[in-house]
């Protein structure tokens, strides 16, 4: 997507940290005040007119953007992003969007992401802390192939472990054989496939529960394809790499 500069703002990046050398956690300021935007939905920035929707990580009380994004080597903005530098901008368009959002239709909120796919429930877990909200169940699954990609981990089991009534965390890693992972002595497999006996376990009811699926379009075209059938409602937010 290419795009004229008017109508855009700006944003500055303030933080990066880099977690593997294909993923980085960076966070961008906007210049004009507050971005309002709801827990789970995504902004869209751009370089040299190049523009890509990423989902927000930080909740809106923040007055960040923090955003988890993944190198694609040959894509058209990504590797641009890469050599940006702390204090760097990047064009802002003025709204958010997205549906990808927290419903309140339901009490029981089965999250799976794979890598960078955990970001909108990063946002939608640190917003329902804030604001002190109850009566909510959730239930996070998040999947990489190597144990460093599971960026956030720490965070969410960090929230799992003082609210375990409220929250529980599930990492999984799907070459558990590989060098990588010597350390890892977690979940294995991939998480379309290991959140499936912990569902079933839980004997929810499948009127006040959804399932919300996030990352590789794989493992959403997986998940639904059995969640659906089965009775449970579902929602989907799918990542593209370009």
């Amino acid at each position: 997507m290419t795009t004229s500069s008017r109508n855009l703002s700006q944003a500055t990046l303030v933080e990066r940290s880099d977690i593997t050398d294909d993923l980085m956690v960076i966070k961008m300021r906007p210049s004009e005040g507050n971005f309002s935007f709801k827990p789970g939905q995504y902004c869209t920035l751009g370089l040299d007119g190049i523009e890509r929707a990423y989902s927000i990580g930080s909740a809106p009380h923040e007055g960040v953007l923090e955003l988890f994004v993944e190198l694609v080597p040959d894509g058209a903005l990504t590797p641009k992003m890469w050599s940006l530098k702390i204090g760097d901008s990047m064009t802002l368009r003025p709204r958010a969007k997205g549906i990808f959002t927290m419903s309140t239709k339901v009490h029981h909120h089965v999250m799976l992401g794979t890598v960078t796919g955990i970001v909108p429930y990063v946002s939608i877990l640190r917003s329902h802390l804030y604001k002190g909200d109850e009566g909510h169940k959730f239930y996070v699954f998040l999947g990489a192939s190597y144990e460093d990609e599971l960026t956030y981990d720490k965070e969410l089991q960090d929230m799992a472990n003082e609210y375990p009534d409220m929250i529980s965390f599930i990492p999984t890693v799907s070459r558990p054989s590989e060098d990588r992972n010597t350390n890892w002595n977690g979940a294995t497999g991939r998480v379309n496939t290991i959140y499936e006996p912990y569902l079933d376990g839980l004997d929810l009811p499948k009127n006040d529960t959804l399932i919300y699926t996030c990352g590789h379009p794989g493992m959403i075209e997986d998940v639904r394809a059995k969640a659906v059938p089965a009775g449970w409602q579902f929602t989907e937010e799918r990542f593209w790499k370009e």
